[in-house]
């Protein structure tokens, strides 16, 4: 089995910011990756040689930017954990989506599989509570977060209620 290729968190920045340029208009042009990134476009031709040297994108000067098959699989992988964080800081933590996008971008290229296995699954695990909403306990951190003060459990009132003070 071929080693994964291991890419720099800049490079990863390359590969997914050239991906979305090519789903959103269907092509990628240095300025505008320049433009997305906040870089001069000097910085913008280099990085992109790397990358073309390493097959991962087909650039001719002054022409379109283009994945490879293999530049596009790698900048789906990266897309792909960059959506997960960005779900679970946004949708399951209430952290503001703008803090969220933010942090998810600097996260997505240090977090380990095992991890973003598990975010995934906690993440499926919470969209499919039976109530199709909140679950009560996710809303009782939210509350803890807010307050500082754990809400009255229910289960434990429901058991001093048919016990009798137990």
């Amino acid at each position: 089995m071929e080693e994964e290729k291991k890419l720099s968190s800049n490079k990863e920045d390359y590969l997914e910011v050239i991906f979305i340029l090519e789903k959103k208009n269907g092509v990628a042009r240095v300025k505008d990756i320049s433009r997305l990134m906040k870089v001069k476009t000097s910085s913008v031709t280099s990085a992109l040689n790397m990358l073309s040297k390493e097959g991962l994108v087909i650039h001719e000067r002054y022409g379109y930017v283009k994945l490879t098959p293999e530049g596009e699989r790698l900048a789906l992988k990266v897309r792909k954990r960059h959506n997960i964080l960005f779900r679970f800081l946004s949708e399951i933590l209430n952290i503001d989506p703008e803090v969220a996008e933010k942090d998810a971008c600097g996260m997505e290229h240090s977090v380990s599989p095992q991890t973003l296995e598990k975010i995934t699954k906690f993440i499926e695990f919470v969209e499919t509570c039976p109530e199709h909403t909140r679950p009560d306990w996710l809303r009782s951190f939210d509350y803890f977060f807010k307050t500082g003060r754990r809400p009255r459990c229910k289960i434990r009132k429901l058991k001093k209620d048919v016990l009798g003070g137990k």
